[in-house]
């Protein structure tokens, strides 16, 4: 079947009705916003039926509607879960917005919306993929399962326990995602590792009210000389967390991982200029993209108190603040992480300072071997539709979903991203480029026959 016409041929359809899916402002995390996410899941229910999908059903849960569907008569063939998403990212600041969020416009071979490649515009190709080998061949070469949550941009909350309790209805030999980018235009990737993650809040308290610098200074504990002093435990000189413990579960980098980071090729000295540096920084024996994909880090996202307003305010703090996060990686258990710092910190806690701790997020990193079989398929199918394999990467950010998805069915999860990473997702004039939408269409539908 000549796909590449089929696809051209029905190219203004599809992008129309992924333009009319893109007006719906389904913000997950705005309240204001639930009828318009319900209404988006209605959208995708009624194109999933369209394009041939049986046993279509909306799920309603505490917060926003999951959707499934299947088409299961490939007897003795795989199984295919596809997983997506159909809520965005709210839009602020909207004036950076060079055309409305939600009125979708093409400029240049790429579209702007919110949701454009985050992540209707990813999902949408393999709603297309499906309809099209149903449309010219009547049957498909595999079974093929859909789960769509509304919920992914504030941490699928009600996923988990649906996966728990739809084990058999789900249940499938790979799961199939289509939510990261390539490493570069015409270099496809798939990402083998999504960092987990643990965060937590602290707060160091002294004197019970803040005290004049000239009665008292000298005399009394400053929370922020402490809060600093305590900070400055965490990491040695050579970039590595201090935390014993910490490193637990992390695993060495194969020669082989090495190979495929060095295969990308990243140029650190453009990094700096782009970004207005003198020096990177990072663990001492690993270069920037393994430091930011495959290492564990665990960073300051803020530290206030005292006063900030402006001119000079004489005072001792009675109390200071700092939240932190980690990437985590490989085995590392996101609670043994926490339960770590939060020794380390009691340990150090500075004389005078009391120490309040509050854990917060927590999710466990995701891993598959790149030599599986059905990530080997899928760089495959990269190399025929874009002329060169995918890399094997791993990134830096964190999905808690996907590994929730992999050891919850039991199945290995394959990245098959389409966008690219300076698309905007989750910032102002997010776009996705239609290059990879045309060639995102032929590849999935190469994948599926492979597998």
């Amino acid at each position: 079947m000549d796909y590449k016409a089929y696809f051209e041929n029905n190219r203004e359809q599809h992008l129309n009705e992924l333009q009319e899916w893109l007006s719906i402002p389904s913000i997950s995390a705005l309240s204001e916003h639930k009828g318009d996410v319900h209404k988006a899941a209605e959208w995708l229910a009624a194109k999933l039926t369209e394009a041939g999908l049986e046993h279509v059903e909306i799920h309603e849960t505490k917060g926003h509607p999951l959707i499934t569907a299947d088409y299961l008569h490939a007897e003795g063939k795989p199984t295919v879960l596809v997983y997506g998403h159909y809520d965005v990212q709210p839009v602020d600041p909207l004036h950076l917005w060079e055309t409305p969020p939600f009125e979708p416009s093409i400029r240049d071979g790429k579209l702007y919306a919110r949701g454009a490649t985050d992540d209707k515009g990813q999902l949408f190709l393999h709603v297309k993929a499906v309809e099209a080998i149903l449309k010219q061949e009547k049957e498909l070469p595999v079974n093929i399962k859909f789960c769509i949550e509304g919920e992914e941009e504030v941490s699928s909350p009600n996923l988990p326990l649906f996966l728990e309790e739809n084990k058999e209805k789900l249940a499938a030999d790979v799961v199939l995602v289509s939510d990261t980018s390539l490493l570069a235009p015409g270099k496809p990737a798939i990402s083998t590792g999504l960092r987990g993650l643990c965060s937590l809040e602290l707060s160091l308290n002294t004197a019970n009210t803040d005290l004049h610098s000239g009665s008292y200074g000298g005399g009394v504990p400053n929370a922020l000389h402490a809060m600093v002093e305590l900070l400055s435990t965490l990491h040695d000189k050579q970039g590595r967390v201090s935390v014993e413990g910490f490193y637990n579960g992390v695993q060495e980098l194969s020669p082989e991982m090495r190979e495929e980071f060095a295969k990308q090729q990243f140029d650190e000295e453009k990094l700096k200029q782009d970004l207005g540096l003198d020096a990177l920084y990072g663990e001492e024996g690993y270069s920037f993209v393994e430091r930011i994909g495959a290492r564990p880090t665990l960073e300051l996202n803020g530290v206030y108190g005292g006063f900030q307003g402006e001119g000079t305010k004489t005072v001792i703090p009675k109390e200071a603040h700092a939240k932190i996060t980690c990437r985590l990686v490989a085995d590392q258990d996101p609670q043994v992480c926490l339960d770590a710092i939060e020794a380390h910190l009691n340990a150090h806690t500075p004389v005078g300072a009391k120490l309040t701790i509050t854990p917060k997020e927590k999710a466990f990193a995701f891993n598959i071997d790149p030599s599986h079989p059905m990530l080997q398929k899928a760089a495959d199918a990269y190399e025929t539709v874009y002329g060169t394999r995918a890399l094997f990467t791993k990134d830096g950010g964190s999905i808690p979903i996907v590994e929730k998805l992999s050891s919850t069915l039991n199945a290995p999860t394959v990245m098959m991203g389409f966008g690219l990473p300076d698309e905007n997702l989750h910032a102002p004039n997010e776009h996705f480029n239609l290059e990879n939408f045309d060639k995102g269409l032929l590849t999935i539908v190469d994948y599926l026959k492979r597998v």
